[in-house]
């Protein structure tokens, strides 16, 4: 039993004597218990389910637990090897002294219960404590209903701790068999050996460059929309890797011109901290770019999805411009008939609206290269464009304009640009192109990443010699004659007005005109801005919920990879510094070049993610739009907050880890 007692007191006593690295451990761990322990309860939380946009928001976060699991598994190894390499002499020590590794073994089977006991426990109790908080910002974004009632979703608990439990099983085996493969010799002098001062390597350095400026080239340039989303991850990978790259070659460069500078290298503030860096390049440089990434990762995901939310109301009023729109059309001229029955069936007799507004216009698609427009399916090229057509009176009467159109004669908007003064289009011939105009804000396409092409006609039945082609059953192109209407219903919530659409809706529609089984080509669609206001809010709320929860654990990692930085580097300089100090370096000296470390090296991370970010802003913009967010200042402006509150978060740590650094030299 006393046996058995020394190895817990041991354990115990190494884990206070070392308080200054397993604190920050403990915490880390802690941190990502909780997060895993909050996204799980919320992920399976009856009352987020029930909630409107519940469920899609639900399913965002069951990705974000891979995401946290996966994370949290390979950073807890990265910080336990900084523990291991600062207790492995102690190990040799114990060695020498007559311990065998079976005993050692013991001391970390010790260490790991209590290291993991108080991490589980403490993640999961912060977690309970902090769990309607998180709860409540999320219902807060995606406009759900507020309820002070505390619901757990208590399976979250024995899923925490099993993860966990693995986790720090496997860093027991990791530190086990560190100590078991190697000798007691090595152990005892693992703290003092260093590394060989690295050469410049340009080569790797100037592949590193190419790699990353390919990278920016795809963010670029991508344009089309299918090969848009694999670009920007080939791009991410490509940025990352030419990071690392630049960061360990270029690091090394850095370095051996400020040594070769006399004016610079040769003074108390510079002397120390550039020669201690210099041999320990390659481990620099992979954590300064570790640092980087990590804070790119930061800016991308709370600029991209504080932007969406901010100007989510633009984008329902864009899409939406009513509360109900019915959207009906075929091949052939939508009848008054027609008309007629879906009013009958949009409106009760006993529902108050407003507001009423319709509208005729040609919907189809093609590719539009050189000012021709070839209708087509082909939405894949990345000269697709999406085109309504509108003829000038319908123009006019939405627009509160008095344009005027001759034989020929046709007003143009492309979202792109256009070279020339007429276009051509499939069947129909050259149209002179009058004057260009701007989006209209009534136009029913989407605005997205594809090109959009509105054309203003003088009459809508130019179009006919393409239907005349087609018939009833032709499928070769994609258009129709198309009738939109809707309107605002004041008198109904919007629950009210998401169950009117569910008693409605298009087999109703198709059922009372008699489309069935008729082999007559028809679009219908029939759409509430209530039910897809919740299904957006449901989405990007979610994704922004969950970018702040990511955000957190990557600040997290940068901040544990700083500090663990600063205090490994600062137990190898110590006695770089006593013998500065002996020969005449005061402690304010001793400043000064901690200063001058964190001038020359530890601002490169956050000025390399500005510029990551400054290049992955057209990309992002772009994917953006395909969600139909357009206001590119509002992006940039959160950009730059975003931006800002990362450097003076990375200011303030740095800081704080630097007078850690300081405390470590200046007491040696």
């Amino acid at each position: 039993m006393k046996k058995r007692g020394l190895y817990r007191r041991l354990a115990m006593n190494g884990i206070k004597g070392n308080r200054q690295l397993y604190l920050p451990h403990i915490l880390a761990s802690i941190g990502m218990v909780m997060l895993y322990f909050i996204i799980t309860s919320l992920a399976e939380s009856d009352v987020i389910r029930l909630m409107s946009g519940g469920d899609l928001a639900q399913e965002l976060l069951m990705l974000g637990k891979g995401v946290i699991a996966l994370f949290a598994a390979i950073f807890l190894f990265y910080t336990n090897s900084f523990l291991m390499k600062r207790r492995q002499k102690e190990f040799g020590l114990y060695n020498v002294l007559g311990m065998s590794k079976h005993n050692i073994a013991r001391i970390l089977i010790w260490e790991s219960v209590l290291t993991a006991g108080i991490a589980i426990f403490g993640g999961i109790v912060l977690g309970i404590i902090l769990y309607k908080l998180a709860e409540l910002v999320l219902v807060q974004l995606i406009s759900g209903d507020v309820t002070f009632t505390i619901e757990l979703a208590w399976q979250a608990i024995p899923e925490t701790a099993l993860l966990f439990a693995i986790i720090f099983l496997l860093l027991f085996v990791f530190s086990l068999l560190k100590v078991r493969l190697t000798n007691p010799i090595e152990l005892l002098k693992s703290e003092s050996m260093g590394e060989k001062p690295p050469k410049a390597n340009w080569f790797f350095g100037l592949l590193g460059a190419v790699i990353l400026g390919f990278g920016y080239y795809l963010a670029l340039t991508l344009e089309s929309p299918m090969a848009m989303m694999m670009g920007f991850l080939l791009a991410a990978v490509l940025v990352m890797i030419g990071t690392y790259m630049l960061f360990m070659s270029g690091s090394v460069l850095m370095c051996r011109i400020m040594q070769k500078s006399k004016r610079y290298y040769y003074k108390p503030n510079h002397f120390v901290s550039v020669s201690s860096m210099t041999y320990r390049m390659k481990r620099n440089g992979a954590g300064l770019a570790s640092i980087c990434i990590l804070l790119t990762a930061v800016l991308v995901m709370l600029s991209s999805t504080s932007s969406i939310m901010m100007g989510i109301e633009d984008i329902l009023e864009d899409f939406y411009p009513r509360d109900l729109i019915v959207q009906f059309g075929t091949h052939k001229e939508v009848t008054d008939e027609q008309k007629e029955v879906v009013k009958s069936l949009a409106v009760d007799d006993d529902l108050e609206t407003q507001n009423e507004l319709e509208y005729e216009y040609i919907m189809t698609n093609g590719i539009f290269t050189d000012g021709n427009l070839a209708l087509d399916y082909l939405y894949t090229d990345d000269d697709y464009v999406e085109v309504c057509a509108f003829d000038v009176d319908t123009y006019n009467r939405l627009n509160g304009s008095s344009e005027t159109l001759g034989d020929g004669e046709i007003l143009l908007y492309y979202s792109k640009s256009i070279d020339g003064s007429e276009i051509n289009i499939d069947t129909l011939g050259t149209f002179a192109v009058k004057s260009e105009i701007e989006y209209p804000s009534f136009c029913p396409l989407q605005r997205t990443v594809y090109g959009m092409l509105v054309i203003v006609v003088d009459n809508l039945d130019v179009f006919n010699p393409i239907f005349d082609l087609l018939g009833d059953k032709g499928n070769e192109i994609y258009i129709y004659r198309m009738w939109w209407y809707g309107f605002d219903v004041p008198g109904l919530s919007e629950s009210e007005q998401s169950y009117y659409y569910g008693t409605h809706g298009t087999p109703l529609l198709k059922e009372t005109l008699g489309l069935y089984n008729t082999g007559i080509n028809y679009h219908i669609s029939w759409d509430s801005l209530a039910r897809n206001r919740s299904d957006y809010y449901g989405l990007f709320g979610g994704l922004l919920f969950l970018g702040i929860f990511l955000s957190l654990l990557f600040v997290l990692s940068a901040v544990l990879i700083i500090y663990y930085k600063q205090i490994s580097e600062g137990y190898e300089d110590a006695s770089r510094f006593e013998i500065m100090q002996k020969v005449g370096m005061t402690k304010a000296d001793i400043k000064k070049s901690i200063n001058s470390q964190m001038l020359s090296v530890f601002l490169l991370p956050v000025v390399m993610a500005a510029v990551h970010i400054a290049f992955a802003s057209p990309i992002m913009l772009k994917l953006l739009k395909m969600c139909g967010f357009m206001n590119t200042w509002l992006f940039l402006g959160i950009a730059a907050a975003c931006l800002g509150v990362v450097v003076v978060v990375y200011t303030v740590v740095y800081k704080i880890t630097s007078e850690a650094y300081y405390g470590i030299v200046s007491r040696r």
